[in-house]
C-alpha cells in the first residue's frame, strides 16, 4: 500500500510489502517524529525486512501532503492514535509491533496505552513514559531543556521563523546525517511545512481542556525503551523513571548515541526491534531486565 485515508485525510506511507518485504513473523509501524518524515527509517527498514517483519512507516498526520488539517485540536495525541489504527486496518493488520522516536514515541506510548490489544510489542526510542516526563518537568532540569515546548505555543510566528532559518542555514545545527537533513529540509523551507509539526505541540496544551484524560496510566503489553546517552533534548532521570510505569516484560537500553537514534543508531534499533519481536513470539512472562549499554 502507499497511503491510506481517514476522515477524508490522505496519509503516504512506505510499505516493505511493496518490495517483497511481506513479513512472515509480522508487521512493525514506524512512527517517526519531529521535524522528521518516514524517510528517518531508512536505515533500519532493511534490518527489520531481512529479520522477517513488514515495515508500514507513514508520514504522520501534519507531514502528509494530504493530512494537514488547519484545527489544532485535531492534532491531539488521542486522535492521532486513531490514525495509527486506521494504518493497521487499512493494512489488515490486526495486531503490530509498535516503534516510535520522538513525537512518534509520545504516540507509540499513547496507543500501548490506550489500544493494548493492538500492540504485540513497545518499542520506544528517545521519549520517556509520559508520566516520567511529566514528573521530570517539575523535579529537574528537563523543562529547561524543553523550553521550546512553551516558545512554539506562539502563532504563526515559530512557523516564519523557522521556514526562514532553514533557507539561510539548513538544519546542520542539528546533528543530522546530510542525506536525512536534505531530505527534512526539502518540506520544512516553507510556514506550511512546520505548521503541522507544530500542531502537535499545540495541540497537547489543550488536552486539559479537551475532556479526555491524558494516558498517561501503565502500559501493559511488552516494552523496550532505547534512550541515548548524550539526548540534548531528554534527559536521563525521566528515562530510567520510565520503567516504573510498564506492568509487563520491561528492557531498558541505553545507546551511547544523541536523540536522533533512528538516523545514526540504527542497528541498535534494529537490534531491540527484533528482540521484542522473537520475546513476543516465544510468550515471555520475565519480569524488568536491567539496563544493556
Amino acid at each position: 500500500m502507499k497511503n491510506f485515508t481517514r476522515d477524508g485525510l490522505v496519509f503516504d506511507v512506505r510499505d516493505s510489502a511493496e518490495t517483497g518485504g511481506d513479513g512472515p513473523r509480522g508487521t512493525a509501524v514506524l512512527l517517526h517524529g519531529f521535524p522528521q518524515d518516514s524517510s528517518a527509517w531508512a536505515a533500519v527498514t532493511p534490518g527489520l525486512v531481512d529479520a522477517g517483519l513488514r515495515v508500514l512507516a507513514p508520514d504522520l498526520r501534519g507531514y502528509s501532503p494530504g493530512a494537514r488539517p488547519s484545527e489544532t485540536s485535531a492534532y491531539r495525541l488521542e486522535v492521532l492514535a486513531g490514525d495509527v489504527l486506521a494504518l493497521m486496518d487499512a493494512a489488515g493488520v490486526d495486531q503490530a509491533h509498535i516503534v516510535g522516536h520522538d513525537w512518534g514515541g509520545a504516540l507509540a506510548w499513547e496507543v500501548a496505552i490506550r489500544h493494548p490489544e493492538r500492540v504485540s510489542h513497545l518499542t520506544v526510542l528517545s521519549t520517556p513514559h509520559p508520566a516520567a516526563m511529566t514528573w521530570a518537568m517539575s523535579h529537574t532540569t528537563q523543562a529547561l531543556k524543553s523550553w521550546y515546548m512553551t516558545a512554539v505555543q506562539i502563532p504563526v510566528l515559530p512557523e516564519r521563523m523557522m521556514a526562514a532559518m532553514v533557507r539561510r542555514r539548513g538544519l546542520g545545527r542539528l546533528g543530522l546525517p546530510p542525506e536525512q537533513e536534505a531530505s527534512y529540509r526539502s518540506r520544512l523551507v516553507t510556514e506550511e511545512g512546520w505548521r503541522g509539526g507544530l500542531a502537535w505541540y499545540r495541540a497537547q496544551w489543550l488536552r486539559p481542556l479537551s475532556g479526555s484524560i491524558s494516558a498517561d496510566g501503565p502500559v501493559t503489553v511488552p516494552t523496550t525503551y532505547l534512550w541515548g546517552a548524550k539526548d540534548a533534548f531528554l534527559g536521563r532521570e525521566a528515562a530510567e523513571r520510565t520503567g516504573q510505569y510498564v506492568e509487563a516484560p520491561y528492557r531498558f537500553v541505553t545507546v551511547d548515541g544523541g536523540h536522533w537514534l533512528p538516523e545514526k543508531c540504527a542497528p541498535q534499533v534494529v537490534e531491540a526491534v527484533v528482540a521484542g519481536v522473537e520475546a513476543s513470539a516465544s510468550d515471555s512472562s520475565g519480569g524488568d531486565t536491567p539496563s544493556a549499554d
